[in-house]
């Protein structure tokens, strides 16, 4: 039976197990749309093509199957690549479907035309352009296996747009085929062999390719050893905070008691992430290319291992398939770093106590202990880049995988369109996002999109007035000589308002619990504005603080 090129991408993506897809609409895709009609896929209209792109990274990120994203030619795809951006950078696998010129049109610089092979090359993990229906179940299931294959990442797939309309008999579409890649018993021994021998062991979490089970079991794992583990940069998700084998976050501003432990370990265990520059403090906590610690390093890419750090044991395994081996490794009958591990533990959890005092009305440090006290493990928590994500990575604390959607790219506006997406996503658990002023106006027009899907998700926009991460450093290098760092904000809460949603605005601490507390029961997406003083731009140091430092 012939089907259009159209109808034939909803198959394929019908055979993957596709179940929804972000799209600004075009007429690019006209014909995608239409098959879309009859599907039971639910689309999510988005309301610019990098909040659509960052909805399919956090939908990827959440659940590990490719999240799905369409958008039409030129502007809309260059649009989408702040996603791809992000998605790249995070190792989160993705699909990206662009509409293009047609095909007697190409290479005459037509409306719109963009070559996006040659284009998006570094935003993504393959590029490619169906010119032939009949190939589309061979490119779509391709695209499927190298998006989640070795190390995760973005696809694009460009679908000229009378290749769509063609009508033409092809095979129908199958599902793509997970890679394992799992550790050799040698690779194990040698491990084990190691872990006798040292006395200050670490591990670090980081990366993708993880799942509930490999969770579980790294922390069985770390119960069994008695060993101190961290989490890389935003990945704070992959180890109970509470756990007594925690032991803080390794990223931006990392507990300087916990950067001095991993530079003195004997032995560091990388599991699934790369070290890259902020997790590594910029590259000062391991050495390169030759770390001083003895370095264990799985990864599910091979072109990964070695690339910046030589490890003295590389292990080409995604972490669910080692995390599944490690149930063979024989603990000691006792360890001798068990007080280490305890101190560290310690340590973490005096580094994350709110402070006591802050500048202004409104005091971060309660809201936060407010936040920990009432919502629940299960809660799902995103946010943007810039300083006021401190506030969330260092004094939350994650108690269980698949409740953190943030940007190891450090990608502003992210936030917004990832609540949207993890709320589409699980309805029945409640989606806090965090948000500066200039963070959510990079894509605060998604809230129009939580509005129309009936999406209750609450966004924190933490106001200070100015682009704060930028400020901060303004005024650390030129203190006084403000420029290009100051804003004029709307109402936040009448803006909430104005979508449909509800607004609440919160100027002293005591309104923050009460404001809240209309916002969840109001069944609407919600902004609470939290007017923060712009000296309290860190938890410990003020903006006068910071700037008065040139010099010293």
């Amino acid at each position: 039976m012939k089907r259009t090129g159209g109808q034939l991408i909803v198959e394929a993506l019908k055979a993957n197990g596709v179940k929804r897809i972000s799209c600004v609409p075009g007429e690019s895709f006209l014909a995608v749309l239409d098959a879309l009609h009859d599907s039971d896929i639910n689309v999510l209209v988005c309301r610019q093509e990098g909040g659509a792109a960052m909805m399919a990274d956090a939908w990827g990120r959440l659940t590990g199957e490719p999240g799905i994203c369409m958008v039409t030619r030129g502007p809309g795809a260059t649009n989408a690549s702040a996603g791809l951006h992000i998605a790249r950078q995070d190792s989160i696998p993705m699909i990206l479907f662009i509409g293009q010129v047609q095909r007697d049109a190409r290479e005459r610089e037509a409306f719109q035309e963009v070559e996006f092979r040659r284009a998006l090359t570094e935003f993504a993990k393959w590029v490619g352009e169906i010119d032939d229906a009949t190939r589309i179940p061979e490119f779509v299931t391709r695209a499927f296996a190298v998006a989640t294959s070795g190390r995760p990442g973005p696809v694009v797939l460009t679908l000229p747009e009378d290749m769509l309309r063609d009508e033409v008999e092809a095979p129908q579409a199958k599902p793509y085929t997970p890679v394992a890649a799992h550790p050799g018993r040698s690779e194990l021994a040698d491990l084990q062999r190691r872990l006798a021998a040292a006395e200050r062991p670490m591990v670090i979490l980081g990366g993708t390719r993880w799942s509930d089970e490999a969770v579980a079991g790294i922390r069985q794992f770390a119960e069994r050893f008695n060993l101190p583990v961290g989490c890389s940069f935003r990945r704070q998700m992959l180890f109970d905070h509470l756990h007594p084998s925690y032991v803080g976050d390794v990223g931006i501003g990392i507990n300087p008691a916990l950067a001095k432990e991993i530079k003195e370990s004997d032995l560091l265990i990388l599991l699934g992430g790369r070290l890259s520059e902020m997790p590594s403090s910029g590259y000062t906590l391991v050495d390169i290319p030759y770390p001083r610690q003895q370095f264990v390093h799985i990864y599910p890419d091979p072109s990964e291992l070695g690339r910046v750090y030589r490890p003295d044991l590389a292990i080409c395994a995604s972490p669910a398939d080692f995390v599944a081996a490690l149930a063979e490794l024989e603990a000691p009958a006792r360890v001798s770093w068990a007080e280490r591990t305890e101190r560290m533990h310690a340590a973490y959890l005096t580094w994350s106590k709110t402070p006591e005092k802050s500048p202004g009305s409104v005091h971060m440090g309660r809201i936060m202990d407010w936040i920990e006290a009432n919502t629940a493990a299960d809660t799902i928590f995103t946010n943007g880049a810039g300083n006021y994500a401190t506030w969330l990575h260092r004094f939350h604390r994650f108690r269980r995988f698949e409740t953190q959607a943030a940007p190891a790219s450090g990608s502003m506006g992210y936030g917004l369109p990832a609540a949207v997406a993890a709320k589409q996503l699980f309805p029945e658990r409640e989606v806090i996002c965090f948000a500066g002023d200039g963070c959510f106006m990079m894509h605060g027009q998604e809230f129009a999109t939580a509005v129309q899907y009936g999406l209750p998700l609450i966004a924190l926009v933490i106001n200070n007035g100015m682009y704060g991460t930028i400020r901060m450093h303004q005024e650390r290098e030129y203190p006084g000589r403000v420029s290009g760092t100051g804003l004029n904000n709307p109402d936040f809460a009448a803006l909430a308002r104005a979508y449909g949603g509800h607004g609440e605005t919160v100027k002293a601490t005591e309104d923050f619990a009460p404001a809240f507390e209309r916002a969840r029961a109001s069944g609407k997406p919600a902004i609470i504005e939290i007017a923060l003083d712009p000296e309290a731009i860190t938890p410990s140091r003020t903006l006068t603080e910071i700037a008065q430092t040139k010099g010293r």
